[in-house]
């Protein structure tokens, strides 16, 4: 069996300012409140297109646990979409990340699409995982959404 998460939302404003903000990786400590750190350790052109290898790192948990792991991200401008995956599974057997933009009305709907398997040794089954990565990325769109539509009207403010 395997864990599949499909969540977006809209966020009112324009499609190039939510590409932009979401796909600074710098930023993503300040973006999303569960990332302490990005460290990019390689930023190239691929077979794919651009390339990003990365490493995340969460602020610790009620455990004290800072949980760490490096992902290849591969975002494409043309299309709009970034594909993902984890190098440094950890508990997971695999995961696969699908980042989608599309206009709506006059702003951008923004989805994830996450395909995953937990190894059997993890503390955590797919089911559980999937319950989990639905409920902490509502949390995080949302923030989103506040952080990338604030951007939005300040900039139209200056106008």
């Amino acid at each position: 069996m395997a864990g599949h998460t499909d969540n977006s939302i809209v966020i009112d404003a324009p499609l190039e300012l939510v590409w932009d903000m979401t796909n600074d990786l710098d930023s993503w400590p300040r973006l999303f409140s569960e990332y302490a750190s990005v460290e990019v350790l390689e930023d190239k052109d691929g077979d794919s297109g651009r390339e990003i290898l990365f490493r995340l790192t969460m602020h610790p948990d009620e455990d004290g646990n800072a949980w760490s792991w490096v992902s290849k991200r591969i975002p494409d401008p043309k299309t709009r979409q970034v594909r993902a995956h984890r190098v440094e599974t950890g508990p997971f057997e695999y995961m696969n990340i699908y980042w989608e933009y599309l206009p709506e009305g006059d702003g951008t709907q923004m989805r994830w699409v996450q395909d995953f398997h937990m190894k059997e040794a993890a503390p955590v089954t797919d089911e559980g995982m999937t319950e989990h990565l639905n409920h902490n990325t509502a949390i995080q769109m949302k923030l989103i959404k506040e952080k990338v539509e604030a951007a939005a009207k300040a900039a139209a403010g200056r106008q």
